[in-house]
C-alpha cells in the first residue's frame, strides 16, 4: 500500500532546508549542550491512554526548542516586530523566513495576521509555508482554518497530508481523518513514518484494530521504522486489548529505553496481567535500566491489584531511597497500594505526610476506607475535603455513596446526592448505579426507583442494583418486572442479575417465572456460574421441584457451600432423608465441611430415620 518516502533515524518535520530536519536522538543547542528528546518527552504515566507518541506532541517541542537558529527579532514574542519584518522597505523576505515566523506564533491571532501577510506577499505560497500554517492552525484548535489552507494548496506533499491528518486525530475528529487518509491513498501518495504514527494514533483512539493491524503490516513491508513509530505501535495494540501483539513488537525493538519498558509495564498493569508486569520490571533491571517515578507508579498499581504486599514494601524502600516519595503521583500510588492490601493505617499515615495532594490522592484514600468497610473513615475524610475546599469528582462521590451504603447512612447519602445534583452530572452511569445501590441498601425503594428511571442510559450494573435491591427489600414482583424491562431494552443480564431474579422467584415460590429465567440462562455463559447454579437449586427446592433441583445440582461444573446446603436441606425438609444423608457423605468426600446449620436441619427434619442400620442422629454424629 505504501512505500517509504524517507528512511533512517531522522525525524522529518517539513520538506525544507536542513534547519528543519531534526535528528531524532539529539538536537544542537546554541550553548553547546545536547539533550535527548526521549528524556524530554517522558510524560507522566498513570494510564495507558497517557502513553501516546503523536507527531503533534513531539514535533512542536522540537521546533520550538532553541535547537532552531531563529533570529531574536521574532523570538521576543512581539507581534509588532514580526509585522515590521514584512515591511516592503525591509530586505527581501523569502519563504523560509516566513515559514519560521508562522511556526513561532504564540496564539491564533498572530497566526491569522501572519496568514494575511502570506496571502499579501506570496502569490503562490510554497508547500513549506502552507504546511506550517496547517500545523500551527491545528495546534491552536483551528481545524477548519487548517483545512481551508490544505484545500487551497496546489502542490500538496506527504507532509501536507500528515499535518492535516494529525490535526484531525489530535482533536478527536476520527471520521474526517479516516476519509482524508483514504483520499491520501487514492491520490497515490507514499506515507512516511509520521503518517503511520498519526493514523495509528487515530486507530488507537477509535479502537480500530483491523485498520491499525494493516498499517503495521504495511510499515513492516515497506521498512518504515523509527523509535516513535515502534512506541506508537506498542501503544496502539495495548489500547486495542491486543497485548500479545504489543509483546511481539516490543521483543523485536532493537533499542528499548525506559519509555518503551514503562509502556509495556503500564499496559500489563491496565490489562490485569500483573505477573508479566513484574517479570518485565525484573528484565528491565537486569539490562541496567533504573525505574523512574512513572515506572514505579505502574508497578505499585500491580502490587495493589495482585496483593503483592511484600514486593510493594520493597519498592517503597527504594522510593524513599531515591526520594521519589515527594512526587504526588508516587505518594498516591502508595496510598492506593496499602489500602488495597488492607493496611489502611499505613495508607492513612502516608496520606497525612504528603505535602501535596491532588483529587486522585483524596479519592484513593476515601475509596480505601470504603473498600475495607470503614465507612466512618470515608465520610470523615469527605467532610474534611469539603472543609478544605478540595474539588471532588465523580470518583469521589461513588466512593462516598458506597461508604454511606455500608453504614446505612441514608441522610449522609442524600446529602451527597444533593451535592451530585448541584455540582456534577447526575445522569453519569457510575454515579447513578451507585445511587440506586445506596438507596436499596438503605431500604428506600422509592428513591432507588426514581434514580433508575431518570438515568438516560442504563447498563447492566444499574439494572442489577435495582433488581437485587427489590429482591432484598421484599419487592419480589417488582424485581421480576425490572428484569423484563431490562431484557426489553436489550441489556444482557450478568450472573448477579440472574441470581437476584431467581431469589425473587424462590421467595414468591413462582416456578413458572423461574423456569422462564432458567431457559434464558441456558443460552448464556452464566449457566456454568456457581452462584447462578446455586440460585437455581434454591429456587427449584423452595418451589418443591426436587427432581429439577437435583438435575441442576448434578450438572453443575463447580459447587460451593451454598449449593450443597440448598440441596441437602431441600431433601431433608421434604422428607427424603436418605438422599440428604447421602449428599452429606458426598460433601465430606469432596473435602467440604458440613456446617452446624446442615446438621441441625437434618436432625430436626429426619429425627430417628433409619438408613443403613443407623439413625439420622448417628449418621450426623459420624460426620
Amino acid at each position: 500500500m505504501f512505500s517509504p518516502s524517507c528512511t533512517g533515524s531522522c525525524l522529518f518535520l517539513y520538506q525544507a532546508q536542513p534547519p528543519y530536519i531534526v535528528d531524532a536522538q539529539t538536537s544542537n543547542i546554541p550553548n553547546g549542550k545536547r539533550h535527548s528528546w526521549k528524556t524530554k518527552y517522558c510524560s507522566r504515566i498513570s494510564n495507558i491512554d497517557d502513553l501516546n507518541f503523536p507527531v503533534s506532541k513531539v514535533l512542536p517541542f522540537l521546533t520550538k526548542s532553541q535547537s532552531l537558529s531563529i533570529s531574536p527579532a521574532y523570538m521576543d514574542g512581539s507581534n509588532n516586530v514580526i509585522l515590521d519584518k514584512t515591511n516592503p522597505s525591509n530586505q527581501q523576505i523569502n519563504s523560509t523566513t516566513i515559514g519560521r515566523w508562522v511556526q513561532s506564533c504564540s496564539n491564533v491571532q498572530e497566526v491569522k495576521k501572519m496568514h494575511a501577510v502570506v496571502i499579501r506577499r506570496m502569490k503562490d505560497p510554497v508547500a513549506y509555508v502552507n504546511n506550517n500554517l496547517i500545523s500551527i492552525y491545528a495546534e491552536f484548535g483551528e481545524v477548519v482554518a487548517a483545512r481551508r489552507v490544505f484545500d487551497s494548496m496546489l502542490d500538496r506533499n506527504v507532509v501536507s497530508w500528515t499535518a492535516m491528518l494529525n490535526g484531525y486525530q489530535r482533536h478527536g475528529l476520527g471520521d474526517e481523518a479516516v476519509m482524508l487518509f483514504l483520499e491520501f491513498i487514492n491520490c497515490g501518495f507514499r506515507g512516511n513514518a509520521q503518517t503511520y504514527v498519526c493514523v495509528l494514533n487515530l486507530c488507537g483512539r477509535t479502537y480500530n484494530h483491523e485498520l491499525g493491524r494493516q498499517l503495521h503490516a504495511s510499515a513492516v513491508k515497506n521498512q518504515v521504522s523509527n523509535y516513535i513509530l515502534d512506541c506508537t505501535i506498542l501503544h496502539f495494540y495495548a489500547r486495542c486489548d491486543d497485548l500479545d501483539s504489543s509483546f511481539e513488537v516490543f521483543d523485536r525493538m532493537q533499542n528499548r529505553d525506559l519509555v518503551a519498558w514503562t509502556t509495556m509495564i503500564t499496559a500489563c498493569s491496565q490489562h490485569r496481567r500483573g505477573h508479566e508486569a513484574l517479570v518485565l520490571l525484573s528484565q528491565m533491571l537486569s539490562e541496567g535500566l533504573d525505574p523512574n517515578e512513572f515506572t514505579i507508579c505502574s508497578v505499585l498499581n500491580v502490587c495493589g491489584e495482585e496483593k503483592e504486599l511484600r514486593f510493594g514494601e520493597q519498592l517503597h524502600a527504594t522510593i524513599i531511597k531515591k526520594a521519589y516519595d515527594v512526587d504526588v503521583y508516587v505518594g498516591t500510588a502508595l496510598v492506593d497500594l496499602y489500602a488495597k492490601c488492607g493496611i489502611i493505617e499505613k495508607s492513612r499515615t502516608i496520606f497525612d505526610r504528603m505535602k501535596r495532594k491532588n483529587a486522585i490522592t483524596w479519592n484513593s484514600m476515601i475509596a480505601g476506607y470504603a473498600r475495607n468497610n470503614l465507612g466512618d473513615g470515608a465520610i470523615g475524610l469527605f467532610r474534611m475535603m469539603k472543609r478544605l475546599r478540595v474539588s471532588s469528582n465523580n470518583s469521589t462521590m461513588v466512593s462516598i455513596l458506597k461508604a454511606c451504603g455500608l453504614l446505612r447512612a441514608l441522610s449522609t447519602g442524600k446529602e451527597a446526592h444533593a451535592q451530585i445534583f448541584k455540582n456534577f452530572e447526575p445522569s453519569n452511569i457510575f454515579v447513578g448505579s451507585t445511587l440506586v445501590w445506596l438507596y436499596c441498601k438503605c431500604g428506600d425503594y422509592a428513591s432507588a426507583s426514581k434514580v433508575l428511571q431518570n438515568l438516560p442510559d442504563k447498563d447492566v450494573v444499574s439494572w442489577t442494583a435495582m433488581i437485587s435491591g427489590c429482591a432484598r427489600l421484599g419487592h419480589e414482583q417488582e424485581a421480576l418486572e425490572y428484569l423484563k424491562e431490562m431484557l426489553g431494552e436489550g441489556v444482557e443480564p450478568n450472573p448477579f442479575t440472574y441470581s437476584s431474579a431467581l431469589k425473587a422467584c424462590a421467595k414468591l415460590e413462582s416456578v413458572r417465572e423461574g423456569k422462564l429465567i432458567h431457559s434464558s440462562i441456558n443460552k448464556t455463559p452464566s449457566l456454568s456460574n456457581v452462584f447462578v447454579g446455586s440460585a437455581l437449586v434454591q429456587m427449584y427446592s423452595k418451589c418443591g421441584h426436587l427432581s429439577d433441583a437435583a438435575q441442576v445440582f448434578d450438572s453443575m461444573p463447580e459447587r460451593n457451600l451454598v449449593s450443597w446446603k440448598a440441596m441437602i436441606v431441600a431433601y431433608a425438609k421434604n422428607g427424603r432423608c436418605g438422599e440428604a444423608l447421602k449428599l452429606m457423605y458426598r460433601m465430606q468426600a469432596e473435602c467440604i465441611e458440613v456446617d452446624d446449620y446442615i446438621l441441625s436441619t437434618v436432625l430436626t427434619a429426619c429425627g430417628d430415620f433409619k438408613w443403613e442400620g443407623k439413625s439420622s442422629s448417628e449418621h450426623c454424629l459420624q460426620t
